[in-house]
């Protein structure tokens, strides 16, 4: 297991289903909160992980196989959400995660988290969703236009554009080359061609009936500015399931940690260390 560390947060590594998996965390343990990406990679919550750290949470910010700084790679079967959620309990099997577990889910890591709580994987306690898809808002066209299984410099000009976009006010060229470098491997481009061609709002329609029976807690935190997840459906969420709260982030694109990392930070923390958190 080899450790590197990113600010104040640390990065390091576990074997899941024979491949090196990389996870961002920080702080000296505690209570767990699994965070999930989507299109992107666990560099999404990289600006409020110390939050969770001086809140006594340990998060947990997985790189999904083939994506971002994890090996594997992802195909067009391993990539649904179905599958990747079966993929995250293998994960926290792994680190010996036992449930009530918090989760938190950015994009479609976001759809992987509504999947986990709609069918009682890991007893989803809490559960934060960070600019998510819900209902039919996805695939956006930027991501679906892919389908077809480009893995070359298309895809990696694309992502540079997507996340200049998604950054918001706080695009600076340092931190876009930041976020896009793990499309710079080809392995990385075909996990991710696999999981734009496996994106099918189905799967977040199919878990309306369960989501509205659900009594856990859950927390929407929405840049306002993000032109394809829109806060409408956010709106829409919070007035159709129960036990939901929306807060709405001013002058914030897809990616609001980077625009509003402490208001985002406490919000979380605040939300995750609430009374009832643990069950």
């Amino acid at each position: 297991m080899s450790e590197t560390t990113e600010g104040t947060a640390l990065r390091t590594s576990v074997q899941v289903d024979g491949e090196t998996i990389s996870y961002l965390t920080a702080g000296q343990g505690g209570t767990p909160v699994l965070l999930l990406h989507g299109t992107y990679w666990s560099r999404v919550w990289l600006p409020v992980l110390q939050h969770f750290a001086d809140a006594g949470l340990r998060p947990l910010a997985v790189d999904l196989p083939g994506l971002g700084r994890s090996g594997g790679r992802l195909t067009p079967e391993t990539a649904t959400v179905p599958a990747l959620a079966d993929w995250v309990t293998r994960f926290a099997s792994a680190l010996d995660l036992s449930g009530p577990v918090a989760v938190a889910g950015h994009d479609i890591g976001g759809a992987i988290a509504q999947h986990l709580l709609a069918h009682g994987r890991l007893g989803v306690s809490r559960l934060a969703l960070v600019n998510s898809v819900l209902y039919d808002s996805w695939p956006a066209p930027h991501v679906a236009r892919f389908r077809d299984g480009d893995t070359g410099e298309g895809v990696l000009a694309a992502r540079r554009q997507a996340v200049t976009g998604a950054l918001a006010g706080a695009a600076t060229e340092p931190l876009i080359e930041e976020y896009v470098d793990p499309w710079t491997d080809g392995r990385v481009r075909r996990s991710w061609t696999a999981l734009a061609g496996a994106a099918d709002s189905r799967y977040t329609l199919d878990l309306v009936p369960a989501l509205r029976r659900s009594t856990a807690p859950k927390l929407l935190i929405w840049g306002e500015d993000d032109s394809h997840e829109k806060v409408e459906y956010a709106e829409r969420f919070a007035l159709e399931i129960p036990h939901t709260t929306l807060i709405r982030i001013p002058n914030a694109d897809h990616i609001p940690t980077e625009n509003a990392p402490d208001r985002i930070g406490r919000a979380l923390t605040d939300f995750f260390t609430a009374q009832g958190c643990h069950g």
